[in-house]
């Protein structure tokens, strides 16, 4: 595959068995294939993506002093800022070009949860910054959730199979601003090569170059989404629970030519993760004398630990 392929969530979510069959087919060819689809018809409507925009570029405007107040220590950076080079793919020395911000799942004190997740920050300097940030996280979650099931359905899995694991799950809805570069940088791209830990990731902000995908070949391909489309991928904990059949596809957030060096590029991932105590064991259906089992078993949250202490965000 050359290009990334485009579906579209209304197919699945109609009352034709053809078009919902359509989408499974498209959607898990893709995913065998590439790893990556650009997707239109999800729930976020544009006055909130403008709103969501807009209110993370006045967050990252703010002061330096301001900003890093909410970098909340000892919690590996799961919630409120991670100041600019911190985080470093698997492997990599250097820290990546960027800063972050960190919006969490939303659970009630009650809650058996409520222990576990830290509790997100609220920035007092933009009244409407946590209010936007928690709509587009309940959007980006619950389109997510009808991605999976189409994926249930294409793995053989009864339909619902990922909604009660996902349910209160330990998503991450993460604004990026990747600021203008200053200087040559000596081995470091806005975002280096790396896999998702996560089930699957929904992306904002992938108009314009700068994402790229790794095919089978090896070969990096652009991946630029319409103006409408969200641009979505398989994790490495997907890709373990199904033995590999569906694919973590390497990709990169390249630096931009020179001439637009003095220009900032932001994004918003959603990174969808199941609750911590889902075991991550290799789906029986995925198993067969030509594909062998590949991956010990492990929970979503040992697994998780594990690649945080990777990429030098936990101890």
């Amino acid at each position: 595959m050359n290009k990334i392929p485009s579906v579209n969530l209304a197919d699945f979510l109609s009352d034709d068995a053809e078009r919902k069959q359509k989408f499974i087919n498209e959607i898990g060819d893709a995913y065998e294939n590439i790893g990556f689809v650009a997707l239109k018809g999800h729930f976020l409507d544009d006055e909130l993506v403008g709103n969501l925009y807009a209110e993370i570029k006045k967050f990252f405007d703010l002061p330096t002093d301001v900003k890093e107040k909410y970098e909340i220590p000892g919690i590996g950076g799961q919630r409120g800022y991670v100041s600019f080079g911190k985080e470093s793919a698997k492997g990599k020395k250097e820290g990546d070009l960027k800063e972050f911000w960190h919006f969490g799942q939303y659970v009630d004190a009650d809650s058996k949860y409520a222990k576990e997740y830290p509790e997100n920050v609220e920035v007092e300097e933009l009244p409407s910054f946590n209010k936007v940030g928690k709509e587009a996280y309940q959007m980006l979650e619950k389109t997510a959730k009808y991605v999976l099931r189409s994926l249930a359905l294409h793995l053989g899995l009864e339909e619902t199979y990922f909604d009660n694991y996902i349910k209160k799950g330990n998503s991450i809805l993460r604004p990026i601003h990747y600021p203008p570069i200053t200087t040559e940088p000596k081995g470091a791209v806005r975002a280096a090569a790396h896999g998702d830990i996560n089930l699957i990731t929904l992306l904002m902000g992938a108009q314009g170059k700068g994402l790229q995908v790794q095919n089978h070949k090896g070969e990096w391909i652009d991946a630029i989404a319409e103006d409408d489309e969200l641009m979505i991928n398989v994790g490495d904990m997907l890709s373990r629970h199904s033995n590999n059949k569906l694919k973590s596809t390497i990709h990169r957030v390249t630096n931009p030519p020179k001439e637009l060096w003095g220009t900032s590029r932001y994004s918003i991932p959603f990174f969808m993760h199941p609750v911590s105590d889902m075991k991550l064991d290799v789906l029986e259906n995925c198993i067969d004398e030509n594909n062998p089992k590949q991956f010990e078993d492990i929970t979503a949250g040992e697994f998780l630990d594990e690649r945080l202490r990777e990429l030098g965000l936990k101890k």
